[in-house]
């Protein structure tokens, strides 16, 4: 008879790609719409709050991003080829969220806020797929840092 067990590795590392992925899930798939379902919050008021949300959320994936890179760093772990693409990915959709756009959806929301017509325009749809790709991303990723060994009988 065998028996599974988890051996974790990087616990600093784990934690902050979970610590990540949560953040992506509360705010990104949750707070970013339920906002506008509160009594009382205009649009005016709820771009405004999603204004900050979305730029404290922005810091904070940059910290967990550097938290990450850091672990690795420290417990001088080499990250297997396959499982390279799972943190790149994330590091150059943050990037391009951080350099491009965010500042793009936040002149949208200040014009919207000042009541000027704007064109339609598809950074939401962008915005919400590259949160997806980077939720799977650091899911799969934070799974792989879990490795199942199977014990025989005879060890334990």
């Amino acid at each position: 008879m065998q028996q599974l067990t988890i051996a974790r590795q990087q616990p600093l590392v784990l934690a902050s790609v979970f610590l990540w992925l949560g953040f992506l899930g509360t705010i990104s798939f949750m707070e970013a719409w339920l906002k506008f379902r509160a009594p009382g919050i205009t649009l005016e008021l709820g771009l405004g709050i999603g204004r900050l949300v979305f730029n404290a959320l922005n810091k904070v994936e940059w910290v967990l991003l550097l938290s990450i890179l850091g672990g690795l760093l420290y417990y001088k772990q080499t990250v297997i080829q396959r499982q390279l693409i799972f943190l790149v990915i994330p590091c150059l959709l943050l990037l391009l969220q951080t350099l491009w756009l965010l500042p793009a959806l936040d002149h949208r929301a200040e014009m919207a806020i000042l009541k000027q017509s704007l064109p339609p325009s598809n950074l939401h749809f962008y915005y919400v797929v590259m949160e997806i790709i980077k939720a799977a991303c650091l899911f799969s990723y934070g799974k792989s840092l879990f490795k199942i060994r199977a014990i025989s009988e005879a060890t334990i």
